[in-house]
C-alpha cells in the first residue's frame, strides 16, 4: 500500500475515491506539508500501490487497510479529509479508532446508506458490458476526468495523465471495476452491512469540529448528499461552492486550500 508522507506536526490524512489517487491531493501536500504533516493514500488497487487481481476489493477490507496504516504510523489527533468513496473509507476507519481522530473535512462523499446511484454510473456495473467498459476501455477514468469538472482548462494533458497514469491497462483497472461494483443499495449486497455498521458509529462524531465542503454541480454525490451531512451534523461548518463539480480539488483547489488551513490552525475543544 502506497502513500504519501510529508512534513511534520499534527497530521492530516487524505483519503481518495474512485477513480482518482494521491494525484489529487498533490497541491493540499504542498500547501500543508510546511506545517502539519500530510499523509495521502492510495487504496490497494489503486494509483501507486500493488493491484493484485485476486483481491477482496470491499469497503471492509479497504477500512482494515487505512485503520492498519494510521496504526503503524501510530497517528493521532488526525483530522481527516475524505472525497467521494474516501469517505466511507475514511469514516469507516475513524469509527474504529475513535481516539485517533479529531476532526473532519468532506467533500462531495458519502459515509451512510443511500439508494441513489447515477444512471451513468449503474451503466458500469451491469455484467460484461461494465467490464468492457470500465477495464477494457478505462470508461469510468476517462470520463471523470470530463465529467467530474467544470473548469475545463484546468484539466490540461498533463494533469489528465496524470490522473490516468495507473490505471493504463486492463489489469490496473481492476479496483476501478471493483469500487463501481462495490456500491452498497441494499442489505443483499456483500458491502451493504459494512456501510450501515459506519453508518450507525458516525454520530459519536457529532461534536467534533467538521467542515463539509461541496461542489454543488457534482452529479455523482449531489447535493442532497450534503444535506444529510448537514441533518446529521448540525454543527458542521459549511462551504458550498455553486460553479463546482465533483473533483472539487480540481475546480476550487484555491478556495478549499485556504478553509483547510484555517480549520487545522483553529485549536480544539478542551
Amino acid at each position: 500500500m502506497h502513500y504519501v508522507d510529508e512534513g511534520t506536526g499534527q497530521p492530516i490524512l487524505f483519503v481518495h475515491g474512485n477513480p482518482t489517487w494521491s494525484f489529487a491531493w498533490r497541491r493540499f501536500i504542498k500547501a500543508l506539508s510546511p506545517t502539519h504533516r500530510t499523509i495521502a493514500v492510495d487504496h490497494i488497487g489503486c494509483g501507486r500501490s500493488d493491484k493484485p487481481q485476486e483481491f477482496e476489493y470491499r469497503l471492509a477490507r479497504h477500512v482494515d487497510n487505512l485503520a492498519e496504516l494510521v496504526e503503524r504510523l501510530d497517528l493521532s489527533n488526525i483530522t481527516l479529509v475524505a472525497h467521494d468513496w474516501g469517505g466511507a473509507i475514511g469514516m469507516g476507519c475513524a469509527v474504529k479508532l475513535p481516539q485517533r481522530f479529531s476532526r473532519f473535512v468532506l467533500m462531495n462523499t458519502a459515509a451512510f446508506c443511500s439508494t441513489s446511484i447515477p444512471f451513468r454510473i449503474a451503466l458500469c456495473r451491469l455484467p460484461l458490458l461494465g467490464a468492457l467498459g470500465v477495464r477494457g476501455l478505462n470508461a469510468f477514468a476517462l470520463a471523470a476526468i470530463y465529467m467530474a469538472v467544470e473548469k475545463h482548462d484546468r484539466m490540461t494533458p498533463a494533469v489528465k495523465a496524470g490522473f490516468l497514469a495507473p490505471y493504463d491497462s486492463w489489469a490496473n483497472r481492476v479496483a476501478v471495476q471493483r469500487f463501481v461494483e462495490d456500491i452498497p443499495l441494499r442489505p443483499s449486497h456483500p458491502s451493504f452491512e459494512t456501510l450501515a455498521r459506519i453508518d450507525e458509529g458516525i454520530g459519536q462524531f457529532a461534536q467534533h469540529p467538521m467542515q463539509l465542503i461541496w461542489g454543488m454541480r457534482d452529479w455523482c454525490f449531489s447535493p442532497e448528499f450534503l444535506a444529510e451531512f448537514e441533518r446529521r451534523f448540525p454543527q458542521a461548518e459549511v462551504t458550498r461552492l455553486w460553479d463546482v463539480g465533483h473533483y472539487i480539488f480540481e475546480d476550487a483547489h484555491e478556495v478549499v486550500i485556504p478553509r483547510l488551513r484555517d480549520f487545522v490552525a483553529t485549536s480544539l475543544p478542551g
